[in-house]
């Protein structure tokens, strides 16, 4: 009887957490879905500010600009080097988390100095229990990523590496390639280089004088700032569908076991209960069979 009662505790214990699995893979698919809107509508700008910094490069030979790597082979000023490391608040979502801050740590080893720049409470505390400094930590509004925190980011970012104290700035995101696929990326943010920027073939030349005022540099370290808040922003928008996503697989194998240890448990429990019908019948029968004896012998005295 015991067993029984227990094998249904159990089956109760694992019904009780199959719904709240199957929660968390609904709300993370609407997560989801609504940061994916949120990437579309925002990257059109984006891009048309990345086209603009083309053109420029397409009418001006040449532009001296603090954003991009020297072209007369003078070194870059030293200082040190930034990584953003963008990480998850909350677990629960496979190898998501261990993944970036594994990137994060091999680019530590390659850079040197680096300073780190953490986004999510993942890393925050992985960082801070191993001892490793971190400069600074960003939260997100509400559990999602904004432009005000793309904005803030760049705000801690920009400054000292306009003043030339960092040399190099790099992120370390997930790009989300499709629903199975999710790959880890290390980025550098800054300097550019102006083969970025080149024009494809399939793209027609800038064949009409284009005029900057004040001028070109001028126009390009105006627009380059907001080009990297699009970018920081589509790295946490990116981020954020990989972790949701992670998060629906993790969940979705969750209950698949959970299905499986049910199915295990239903098959114990009907094994238990038919030994102990068994078992009664048993004894039933042997009392039966006792008493049917006794009164056989009371009858033959």
């Amino acid at each position: 009887m015991a067993e029984i009662q227990e094998l249904k505790n159990h089956i109760r214990s694992v019904r009780d957490t199959q719904k709240i699995t199957n929660a968390m893979y609904f709300i993370s698919s609407t997560k989801l879905r609504r940061a994916r809107w949120e990437l579309d509508t925002t990257r059109p700008f984006f891009d048309a500010l990345k086209t603009e910094i083309k053109r420029v490069f397409r009418t001006v030979d040449k532009i001296e600009s603090v954003y991009f790597f020297p072209e007369d082979g003078r070194p870059l000023p030293e200082g040190d080097a930034a990584c953003l490391v963008i990480t998850a608040d909350k677990g629960l979502a496979g190898d998501y988390n261990s993944k970036v801050i594994q990137e994060a740590l091999r680019l530590q080893d390659e850079e040197k100095p680096l300073r780190l720049y953490v986004v999510g409470e993942v890393g925050r505390h992985f960082f801070s229990e191993h001892g490793i400094k971190y400069e600074e930590s960003f939260h997100y509004s509400d559990q999602r990523p904004t432009l005000q925190l793309a904005r803030e980011i760049c705000a801690h970012l920009l400054p000292p590496f306009r003043e030339e104290k960092l040399r190099r700035i790099f992120i370390v995101y997930t790009d989300l390639k499709n629903s199975l696929t999710q790959v880890v990326r290390s980025e550098r943010l800054l300097p550019f280089h102006h083969d970025r920027f080149i024009t494809p073939d399939y793209e027609q030349p800038v064949t009409e004088p284009i005029e900057f005022v004040p001028s070109a540099e001028a126009v390009v370290d105006a627009v380059v700032p907001c080009y990297l808040v699009g970018y920081i922003y589509s790295a946490l928008i990116d981020s954020y569908c990989s972790e949701q996503n992670a998060r629906m697989l993790s969940m979705q194998a969750a209950n698949e076991n959970a299905e499986q240890l049910l199915q295990d448990l239903a098959l114990q429990y009907n094994r238990a209960r038919q030994e102990r019908i068994t078992r009664e019948i048993t004894e039933v029968s042997a009392g039966a069979r006792a008493q049917r004896q006794r009164r056989e012998e009371e009858e033959r005295i």
